[in-house]
């Protein structure tokens, strides 16, 4: 019966079953339910609560220092082509007059194109 139930999503333990309408890893008791996927990511918020995307403009809301040099990315600079990615700093984007960076969500506000 396990040969259909997939794989435990927080340990990858093969012994999952079926418990009502959730799945169960005896191993580390995770709960889940079938059809969630594993892989869908958070939603990114700006710093007004503006759901961003890949693609997106957003401005700088505040200076920002850039770790490792001298140079500041200064309030109102306009980034164009963001990409969301996964960890810290949920923005990689190539700033005018710096190049490619990181940054944090909340310190950007969505603009239009």
């Amino acid at each position: 019966m396990n040969d259909t139930l997939p794989p435990c999503p927080e340990c990858a333990s093969t012994f999952t079953y079926q418990m009502d309408a959730l799945l169960t890893c005896p191993e580390c008791g995770h709960d889940w339910a079938p059809g969630a996927s594993a892989d869908a990511a958070p939603e990114v918020r700006d710093s007004v609560g503006n759901v961003l995307q890949d693609g997106d403009a957003v401005t700088v809301i505040k200076d920002l220092k850039v770790k490792g040099s001298s140079s500041v990315v200064k309030v109102g600079t306009k980034v164009r082509s963001i990409r969301l990615v996964a960890g810290d700093h949920d923005i990689d984007c190539k700033v005018p007059g710096i190049g490619q960076m990181g940054l944090k969500s909340e310190f950007v506000k969505k603009t239009s194109n």
